[in-house]
């Protein structure tokens, strides 16, 4: 009798990396010639958003290039950050907020569901909180499943991880 062979699809991100690049960028800011006395900080609130406040627009979009630099160098997909509109802040100040994506929503794993069953694959396709378990006897088939939800990433805008593979 054949056992059958799962993963899982999930969408996370290493949080000690996140808390590193923040680092990094906050580092920079006090260092680098244009940001040096902008008034400009940059923090993580529990691991659930990011806050960027500086004197204007342009500087915020440096800080935020910046980020995503860091975020690309330590590995960490930049479509975990959720751009939010950009406020006034405080002493004329303008703040962003970037909400943090993690973990599946509803929706995006009963798209990615159909988008499993419409291959019409040899596999089956269960959601499990915030993340979907694929399982089917074939690793062959396991394998043309990420394959296909790799090439998919895109409409799908968050970053997948495969784990558990067995």
């Amino acid at each position: 009798m054949a056992k059958d062979c799962s993963f899982d699809v999930v969408s996370e991100f290493d949080k000690q990396e996140l808390v590193n690049a923040v680092d990094q960028v906050q580092r920079e800011l006090s260092s680098r010639f244009d940001l040096k006395n902008s008034n400009s900080d940059i923090k993580l609130e529990a691991d659930k958003t990011i806050t960027i406040t500086t004197s204007d627009d342009m500087k915020l979009r440096n800080i935020l290039d910046i980020l995503q630099t860091k975020l690309v160098k330590r590995n960490l997909n930049i479509k975990i950050l959720d751009p939010q509109p950009i406020e006034n802040a405080l002493g004329g100040n303008v703040r962003q907020v970037f909400n943090l994506k993690k973990g599946l929503s509803v929706e995006l794993a009963k798209k990615i569901v159909a988008d499993i069953k419409n291959s019409k694959l040899k596999v089956q396709a269960s959601i499990q909180g915030e993340q979907v378990r694929v399982s089917g006897k074939s690793k062959d088939d396991l394998q043309q499943v990420i394959r296909l939800l790799k090439e998919n990433e895109d409409s799908y805008d968050i970053p997948l991880q495969f784990q558990n593979y067995r």
